[in-house]
C-alpha cells in the first residue's frame, strides 16, 4: 500500500509518542523542503490534529481527531494479512461497491476499504444503512477463505462473533448480542450490521466481500425519526466517546483469528461461540420471506450455521434466508 507524503510525516509524528518532531530533519529525511513540511502540517491541522511548535525543537502532538485514517488504525493493528491494505475515503457511494471492483482486480485477502461517510450504505436485500460522516464505522474486507460456495453461506455468522469479540473486548460494560443472520443487538436495539456477498465460480470462492456497518459514536438525535426507536450507537450503550480506529483494528485481529479457524476445521469449531453470543436461539420468533410468514421457536443452528425453527405442532423448519422479528 502506497502511503502519501502527509501520513508518511504523520506516521513519523505518531511514532514519536510526544516528543518533538524537527520539521527540518523531516525535510531532509523525505527529500523535500521546508516549506512542503509546513504545508502538509497545515493540512493535517485542517483535519483535527492540534500540534505545538516548540523553538529549535520542532513539532510536538497534542491532539488526535477520531478518525478512521489508516496510519491511526495502524497504531493498533496486530495482524498478518487483514488491513495491511486500506483504501480510506472521506465520503464514498458505497464500500461494497468499491470492494467488489478491487477484488475482481486481484486485491490480496485482508483488503479495507472504510468511509468516514457512506451516501448509498446498504443492507441486506439493499435496504438503506445510514452512514452520517465521521459517525461511526462503514468498512468492506475482502477475504479469500478456500472453501467451497456452499460452505461460505455461514461466513456472516463467524463475521458476527469476531465483531462481537472485539467489542467486548474494548468496552467491557457493553454486551452485544448476535440476531441470526446478520445483526448485532445491544439491549434490543440494531447497532451493527453484516453484509457478506460472493464472487464466486461454480465450485470455488473468488472472494467474499463482508461489508461492516457500526454505529460507533452517534447519540440519540442524530438517528432519523423512523429508526430511532430500534437503533443505539456504542456510544449511547458505553457511555462514552468511542474509539474508532482502535475497534476497527481489533475486529480486523478477531476476524483474521476466527477466519483461519473457519478455513481450517469449518463453522462447527466457532458455532458453540456464536449459540453463547445469540440473542436469538431459545426466542420464539416470526420468519418472513420471499413466499410466506411464520412463527415458532428458535430452536438452533446446523453445523452450516442453517437456523432450525420448532412450530407449535412439533414440525421442524430449516430457515436457510428469511427476515426474522424476536416475539
Amino acid at each position: 500500500m502506497s502511503i502519501s507524503m502527509k501520513d508518511e510525516i504523520l506516521k513519523r509524528i505518531l511514532a514519536a509518542d510526544g516528543e518533538a518532531v524537527s520539521g527540518q530533519e523531516l525535510a531532509d529525511s523525505l527529500g523535500v523542503s521546508r516549506t512542503a513540511i509546513w504545508k502538509h502540517m497545515q493540512t493535517l491541522q485542517e483535519e483535527g490534529y492540534t500540534f505545538e511548535t516548540i523553538k529549535k525543537k520542532g513539532y510536538v502532538l497534542t491532539g488526535v481527531p477520531n478518525s478512521l485514517n489508516p496510519t491511526q488504525i495502524e497504531l493498533f493493528l496486530n495482524t498478518k494479512q487483514f488491513g495491511r491494505e486500506i483504501h480510506y475515503f472521506d465520503v464514498v457511494d458505497s464500500t461494497q461497491t468499491i470492494a467488489h471492483k478491487l477484488a475482481q482486480e486481484g486485491a490480496p485477502q485482508g483488503t479495507v476499504i472504510i468511509g468516514e461517510e457512506q451516501t448509498a450504505g446498504r443492507g441486506r436485500m439493499a435496504r438503506m444503512w445510514e452512514s452520517a460522516n465521521g459517525t461511526g464505522i462503514w468498512m468492506t474486507i475482502i477475504v479469500r477463505p478456500d472453501v467451497t460456495p456452499q460452505q461460505a453461506s455461514s461466513y456472516t455468522l463467524v463475521v458476527a462473533v469476531a465483531v462481537t469479540m472485539a467489542i467486548k473486548t474494548l468496552y467491557k460494560q457493553v454486551e452485544p448480542a448476535i440476531k441470526w443472520p446478520n445483526d448485532l443487538l445491544i439491549n434490543g436495539k440494531k447497532c451493527t450490521g453484516i453484509l457478506t456477498e460472493m464472487q464466486a465460480e461454480a465450485d470455488i470462492v473468488q472472494a467474499l466481500l463482508v461489508g461492516i456497518g457500526i454505529n460507533a459514536n452517534q447519540v440519540a438525535s442524530d438517528f432519523s425519526p423512523d429508526i430511532a426507536d430500534i437503533a443505539t450507537s456504542l456510544r449511547l450503550e458505553a457511555g462514552e466517546e468511542i474509539n474508532r480506529a482502535a475497534l476497527v483494528a481489533t475486529i480486523l485481529q478477531y476476524l483474521e483469528q476466527f477466519t483461519e479457524l473457519y478455513v481450517k476445521e469449518g463453522f462447527i469449531s466457532i458455532k458453540a461461540l456464536w449459540e453463547q453470543m445469540s440473542c436469538t436461539i431459545g426466542q420464539r420468533i416470526e420468519v418472513t420471506t420471499i413466499r410466506e410468514r411464520f412463527e415458532g421457536i428458535a430452536s438452533g443452528i446446523t453445523e452450516d450455521g442453517v437456523l432450525q425453527l420448532t412450530q407449535d405442532d412439533g414440525t421442524i423448519r430449516t430457515i436457510y434466508a428469511g427476515d426474522i422479528k424476536i416475539i
